[in-house]
């Protein structure tokens, strides 16, 4: 009996072990941007479009780690836009501290009514931040953002 009660203890250490390790990812879908916008809440929001494959975000991911520690308060999602493995996705956020962010992740191919309902310019080149104020107000940076413009926007916004 005893015996099964250490293999036991042992299995529920090891499950909470890989729970607590397990990367929360929403998936995105056509008709899902409103309710990504719904999020804000009234506040300013920024949603951050990357690729496990795109370079610049490789480089960049990292540093929006450090940005959300050094600035608890600004809300920003993460949507991954390639067609890769969950997994891929997870090691990705999980190497650059970004496992407790707000992660989405697109379920079918990025197209162009995906790109479209975000917004009708966008061509789909990533990485992409779409800042959005208070009344909803968009303002757009194509390619890696200077994360002191990132704080700065996010401290007259709020």
């Amino acid at each position: 009996m005893k015996k099964i009660l250490t293999v036991f203890a042992t299995l529920l250490c090891i499950s909470t072990y890989v729970n607590a390790d397990e990367i929360s990812l929403k998936p995105y879908q056509k008709g899902d941007w409103s309710s990504i916008l719904n999020l804000a809440n009234g506040k300013p929001m920024a949603v951050h479009f990357w690729g496990v494959t795109c370079a610049p975000c490789v480089k960049e991911m990292p540093q929006w780690s450090k940005f959300l520690l050094s600035d608890k308060d600004a809300k920003v999602v993460f949507i991954q836009v390639d067609d890769v493995s969950p997994e891929m996705i997870r090691k990705m956020l999980r190497q650059s501290n970004l496992g407790n962010a707000n992660n989405y992740y697109i379920t079918s191919s990025f197209d162009e009514r995906l790109r479209y309902e975000i917004d009708p310019k966008w061509r789909g080149e990533t990485p992409i931040t779409i800042f959005i104020d208070k009344a909803g107000k968009k303002e757009i940076t194509v390619g890696s953002v200077n994360f002191q413009s990132v704080k700065s926007w996010f401290k007259k916004n709020s």
